[in-house]
């Protein structure tokens, strides 16, 4: 049997079986049989080699024909097929109304965040942000953070094998502001911050913090206590109170840790304030000298402020929120109040 007749039985026996296909499957197992790369019609062109040169462009058309064909019956079985199974389908009624796609709303995180960087870009701050994987000298040593001091221990910071660590502040942030640009430098850094404290209704090991930077020439303590007192009176009402306490932080000489008056009582004690009527919300104070050497900025010339206070602290207040935890169990029932 000649090649040419050779293909015609095999397009007969395709056009024969083609058609009774029952589904996509035996379609294309039909179509590697037939026209596949090791299939019958390619196994047949591997004979043209031992033909003479008048007779194979006799054979090459008829295999292109007969490989047209197959394919043309291909298409028509799996049109076919596709068909059926639209049919079988319900009709589409396209007089319903539409489903509506419930939206969603922010959770109450970002509601806060979103709202206390609104606050401080409207005084002027630019918002920077950096990574939450830092080295040792960007999260302690720029910020003169003493070498045994305890926020250094891997009992309270999370520690890679490499060295480097999950930040335990946002302040790593001005760092790499302050290293890239010359003062002025007016930047709020907001952002999610790791610590290794144990769960409970007022603290997390991950949690966010928004930071806020302003160096220039005679920046002076009044400026940040102005800056914190429009801040107040934006985020939590027009009626709220600020005053400062003496503290200690490494990056700023002197400290103070900053308090609102409780929005709860209005100042008369409760206890969300542990009736002292002030609620602690902000560390503060003039950035330290060594800090500004370790950016290679002249103490001599720039001064500036700094200021740092949790998200969740916040929010917990605004909106009279118990138990930090809440914040993320995702529990719609609480999600869905806000």
């Amino acid at each position: 049997m000649s090649l040419i007749e050779q293909l015609e039985a095999v397009l007969a026996e395709a056009l024969a079986t083609i058609p009774g296909a029952a589904d996509a499957a035996t379609v294309e197992a039909l179509k590697v049989k037939y026209v596949g790369r090791r299939g019958a019609v390619s196994e047949l062109m591997r004979g043209l080699g031992g033909l003479s040169a008048e007779e194979r462009p006799v054979v090459g058309q008829t295999a292109n024909r007969v490989k047209a064909e197959i394919d043309t019956a291909l298409a028509a079985a799996a049109d076919r097929l596709a068909a059926s199974q639209a049919a079988a389908l319900p009709p589409l009624d396209v007089t319903l109304p539409g489903r509506r796609r419930r939206l969603g709303h922010k959770h109450p995180i970002s509601l806060v965040m979103d709202d206390a960087v609104a606050v401080l870009r409207r005084m002027g701050f630019i918002v920077a942000e950096g990574p939450e994987i830092e080295t040792i000298w960007h999260n302690f040593d720029a910020l003169n953070t003493p070498p045994d001091h305890p926020s250094r221990e891997p009992k309270d910071t999370f520690y890679f094998p490499d060295g480097r660590i999950l930040r335990t502040q946002t302040s790593p942030v001005q760092i790499r502001v302050m290293e890239k640009q010359q003062p002025p430098v007016r930047i709020v850094c907001p952002g999610r911050v790791y610590r290794r404290d144990t769960p409970d209704a007022t603290h997390g090991m991950n949690f966010h913090q928004i930071e806020g930077l302003y160096v220039d020439r005679n920046v002076s303590l009044a400026d940040l206590k102005g800056t914190l007192a429009a801040f107040a009176a934006e985020m939590l009402g027009p009626g709220t109170k600020i005053r400062f306490r003496p503290h200690f932080f490494p990056f700023t000489e002197p400290s103070v840790e900053c308090d609102f008056s409780c929005i709860m009582c209005g100042g008369k004690g409760c206890r969300v304030c542990k009736h002292s009527g002030w609620l602690e919300i902000a560390g503060a104070g003039m950035v330290n000298p060594k800090v500004f050497k370790a950016v290679n900025y002249d103490p001599e010339i720039w001064t500036g402020y700094a200021f740092g206070m949790g998200i969740e602290r916040i929010a917990m207040i605004r909106y009279a929120i118990p138990d930090i935890r809440f914040l993320y169990e995702n529990d719609l029932r609480f999600l869905q109040q806000f």
